[in-house]
């Protein structure tokens, strides 16, 4: 999710609860960017509710309807080009290190289908998405003992924090490309994190520098309202 605000026509008829709750009540889902509502693809909700995650969870978390794309959300972009592009993997690391984009290229790359979740309501379904896991550069740094949380820090300041193992989870990743082609810029290019296992404002876009600490830092929704761990199955929208 996106650093913009709500447009005044949709913040003068929606507290930011009722919006939410709205949205995920399965009638329409209103982008928190540009105030447009999208219809939603009840075949897919249906399919995905019929699925179990191999864990036992439902493989769609409750509150949510299954799109057939990946919905933009708004946000102020980062600069889109490659020549300048640098990731910062920094904090309470042994080897502090950042990496151009050829760099990022050199790194082993990982391609997985994975579900992502928006506060919103809307739910993408087995996506493809190319990228470097986040555990090989928490590798490559050397996490120092102690270290408990992630901060993702992306363009104009934006954060958001998770906890250390959603990071380090095989499915955790800094994305460059998605459905085969580079990444958008809507969607966060060059690079964005995805951590699939947690609602989507957590998964950074523009993303500028991984910092790995001890205490927890909250992120830009963070301290504005919204939850600090944002499990989507636990329908953790607010604090």
């Amino acid at each position: 999710m996106s650093r913009s605000k709500l447009s005044p026509e949709v913040q003068s008829s929606l507290t930011r609860r009722s919006f939410i709750g709205r949205a995920a009540s399965g009638t329409v889902i209103a982008a928190m960017g540009g105030g447009m509502f999208y219809a939603l693809s009840d075949r897919l909700t249906r399919e995905a509710r019929a699925m179990s995650l191999e864990d036992g969870r439902p493989r769609l978390p409750p509150g949510q309807r299954a799109l057939e794309a990946l919905r933009p959300m708004g946000g102020t972009p980062g600069a889109p080009g490659i020549t300048d592009f640098r990731l910062k993997i920094h904090g309470d690391v042994e080897r502090p290190f950042e990496l151009d984009w050829a760099g990022l290229l050199a790194q082993p790359q990982a391609d997985l289908e994975l579900d992502v979740h928006c506060v919103t309501g809307w739910s993408l379904l087995g996506a493809a998405w190319r990228g470097v896991r986040i555990k090989d550069l928490a590798a490559a740094a050397g996490l120092k003992p102690g270290t408990r949380h992630v901060v993702f820090e992306a363009a104009h300041g934006y954060t958001a924090n998770v906890l250390l193992r959603h990071a380090l989870d095989p499915n955790a990743i800094v994305a460059h490309r998605h459905d085969g082609k580079p990444l958008a810029r809507p969607h966060g290019a060059p690079v964005r994190a995805v951590v699939p296992d947690l609602y989507f404002w957590k998964s950074a876009k523009w993303l500028t520098g991984i910092k790995f600490v001890a205490r927890d830092e909250p992120g830009y929704w963070e301290t504005r309202g919204y939850h600090n761990h944002a499990d989507p199955w636990l329908e953790e929208r607010y604090g």
